[in-house]
């Protein structure tokens, strides 16, 4: 089985930083990822390792690395690509070299661990079964993940289990936090169209006021998460999107405005019950002021939710690799969105969190991943082999 201690993983991990930092110079987002692409493509055909799928959801990379300890789990082990569309305020010598991007969130120093993780196991495979490598392409905002699974990389590639690690800032360098069931929340976002009668500000009584209806209708939406909702359970609305009206012409009532914002939820249920109640309010809303509405209801990514048995076990492998005040196995869950959710709908699994230390925060454009922790992110994925692979 994988050595959590081998010799060669400090220099791996240093060139894994050499990798990580070519990578964050050239961000690029979504799912046209060619040179990110190419670059891992030819880092693992360098490996050895038995098969590399290019292509599939247009950048997104699938690798092999068969075990030589006989029958076994195939393991699946995912990182993602893509950066994000944000100006890098870093000044570092290795700082982003295309103006508008930049890799905020990290995903340079999860491909990078993975690397790593491929190229260890690819020289010693005393493991049995085999290892899935999943190089993911568009996971902010691009849905990759589902793509991925409507191309047929669950089923294709037999996959039995699969994980995800994803830095937190905050979180010490050589800690790791994870939970079962829901450890980020479904991101839903929705436009709102208020289609009232325009007129002079002086005669609102021969108007429909799309305004007064909107000022009631942001209100009322807040009684989703205060008045809706299990004080226990979670649900954040957030109006993050206002249009209306003419500076220009302030004596003039608008006919039309427009609302737009995001829900966000920890469980199914409540994230089907939460999208019924906005349309029950945004409704009677309406009807009481006279104006007409229409929602552009947009899902986003599920909630993401661990399976119980899995995450036990990714925490078990975890405490092989770090001391137990090292390992949180209840965090609380976030508000964030993660595509990886699309896997874990169909696949066991879990996500879990691995320390950025002290950095500025994820989409921020002052941030860096740190790349102390890719040796601990490598010996993370090593564990996960050594514990899963095997049938028990």
């Amino acid at each position: 089985m994988p050595d959590l201690n081998h010799p060669e993983l400090d220099s791996i991990a240093k060139k894994a930083r050499e990798w990580r930092r070519a990578i964050h110079r050239q961000p690029e987002l979504l799912f046209d990822l060619p040179q990110t692409a190419s670059f891992v493509a030819d880092k693992l055909g360098e490996f050895g390792c038995d098969e590399v799928h290019r292509g599939i959801a247009g950048s997104g990379i699938v690798a092999i690395i068969n075990g030589m300890g006989g029958a076994g789990r195939s393991i699946a082990l995912r990182a993602d690509m893509d950066a994000l569309p944000i100006q890098e305020r870093t000044n570092l010598p290795y700082a982003s070299a295309v103006e508008g991007r930049m890799h905020a969130c990290g995903h340079d120093g999860h491909t990078a661990m993975l690397l790593a993780a491929a190229c260890h196991l690819s020289r010693h495979r005393d493991f049995p079964g085999r290892v899935v490598l999943i190089f993911q392409p568009a996971e902010e905002g691009g849905g990759g993940a589902r793509v991925m699974i409507d191309e047929g990389l669950l089923d294709r590639f037999a996959i039995d289990e699969v994980y995800a690690l994803h830095n937190r800032p905050g979180l010490p360098v050589g800690y790791f936090a994870s939970r079962p069931g829901p450890i980020l929340a479904a991101g839903d976002r929705f436009v709102i169209r208020l289609q009232g009668r325009g007129g002079h500000a002086a005669s609102p009584h021969l108007a429909r006021d799309a305004i007064l209806a909107q000022a009631h209708l942001v209100s009322a939406l807040q009684m989703i998460a205060s008045r809706n909702t299990d004080p226990l359970d979670s649900v954040v609305l957030s109006v993050t999107y206002l249009e209306a009206g003419n500076p220009d012409a302030l004596n003039v009532i608008p006919g039309e405005i427009r609302i737009g914002g995001t829900m966000r939820s920890l469980r199914p249920e409540t994230r089907r019950q939460a999208e019924a109640r906005l349309r029950e309010i945004l409704s009677g809303t309406a009807a009481a002021f006279g104006v007409d509405a229409e929602l552009d209801w947009r899902p986003g990514y599920p909630v993401t939710i661990n399976d119980p048995d899995i995450a036990h076990a990714a925490l078990d492998a975890v405490r092989a690799i770090a001391p137990d005040e090292r390992v949180d196995d209840s965090c609380p869950p976030e508000m964030g969105s993660e595509d990886f959710s699309y896997m874990l709908e169909r696949c066991p699994g879990a996500f879990v969190w691995i320390g950025n230390g002290d950095s500025a925060d994820l989409h921020n454009a002052a941030y860096d991943f740190n790349d102390e922790a890719i040796i601990h992110g490598l010996r993370f994925w090593l564990g996960i082999v050594q514990a899963r692979a095997a049938f028990r």
